[in-house]
């Protein structure tokens, strides 16, 4: 067995340099270019890593004459009266994030202390004081552009008819998270309802729920592919190197990100950050990857400044701006 001080990897990271079983036989970790070209038809490689040319292009520019309705109105239902915290996560980093307008519906806690905390958010306030139990679409804006769900709504029976009521009402593209991937995980028949490239983000325990406990690393990246191509959706199972599955079997291994990101709300806050760019209009596949590089990119722009072990979640939306502007004049790490 070896266990290397140093790898050279000719050309691009191989999978298995990737996955967590075999962190500790890879020391640092070098790609060296030799001048392959990489084919112009992506469709035919299974897995990628994201790289920040990549995602740079994707990143589009905010027009001059735009006004709010231009970046999208988007729909998070989160949040309890135990849990306030996730929900005001999400919504500050989809603020953070570029959408035009966010409306959340939760309990009366979470609304009282989104209002002192994040005033920009519309308040959606469920009938229930304790935990989300009922949504009346008719009060709800029209012009909503992307839902998401599932950070801090807890489990309760009348939350999960609030979960079947979701998935029976919204046709476009939904971001499911937390709470909202166990009650699936408890109902599964249910997958085969969510509407096309819906974008999943679960860590291992939740994927394990969902589609069983793998052998090893790379079953698990064979079950995501199975998972995803089988209900037609985007699965970003998160870790240190997050990988996005598209219905198409590809896979995408992000680049960005560092142990600090291991804390509380890290993934309240990639939630909204999707739901930011959902709604302003990327298509999902776009709104995954880089949403995914974006929320590690934060992440770097935080330890460039700072000791990574003190980053909370919190930080990470004050840091949206940093990432971007590193990646855009490509200044990275």
């Amino acid at each position: 067995m070896v266990i290397a001080d140093k790898v050279l990897s000719i050309q691009f990271q191989k999978t298995a340099f990737l996955l967590p079983e075999n962190s500790g036989y890879v020391g640092e970790l070098e790609v060296v270019d030799i001048g392959m070209e990489l084919s112009d038809n992506l469709e035919n490689i299974e897995r990628m890593t994201l790289e920040n040319d990549g995602m740079r292009r994707q990143l589009r520019p905010r027009p001059r004459y735009a006004h709010k309705g231009t970046f999208g109105h988007g729909l998070l239902v989160a949040g309890c009266d135990r849990m306030p915290g996730a929900a005001v996560l999400a919504a500050k980093a989809a603020m953070r994030g570029g959408i035009g307008k966010l409306t959340v519906h939760s309990v009366k806690s979470v609304c009282q202390t989104l209002a002192i905390t994040l005033p920009e958010a519309i308040h959606h306030l469920d009938d229930n004081e304790q935990y989300v139990s009922r949504i009346d679409w008719n009060s709800l804006p029209e012009n909503i552009n992307a839902v998401a769900l599932g950070p801090g709504l807890g489990t309760q029976k009348q939350t999960v008819a609030v979960m079947k009521d979701i998935l029976d009402t919204v046709k476009t593209p939904l971001v499911i998270d937390a709470d909202a991937l166990n009650m699936l995980a408890e109902n599964k028949t249910w997958l085969a309802f969510l509407p096309p490239y819906s974008i999943l983000t679960p860590h291992f325990a939740e994927f394990e729920r969902l589609a069983g406990k793998p052998s090893d690393d790379f079953d698990r990246l064979e079950r995501a592919k199975q998972f995803a191509q089988r209900y037609t959706v985007i699965l970003v199972l998160k870790g240190h190197h997050t990988v996005i599955t598209l219905p198409d079997g590809r896979q995408f291994f992000n680049t960005t990100g560092n142990a600090g990101m291991a804390t509380a709300g890290s993934g309240d806050v990639l939630t909204g950050q999707i739901l930011s760019l959902l709604a302003q209009g990327y298509p999902p596949e776009h709104a995954a990857m880089l949403g995914v590089f974006l929320h590690g990119a934060a992440g770097d722009a935080y330890a460039r400044d700072n000791d990574p072990r003190t980053l909370i979640a919190s930080d990470l939306p004050e840091y949206f701006s940093n990432g971007i502007l590193a990646m855009k004049n490509d200044e990275w790490r």
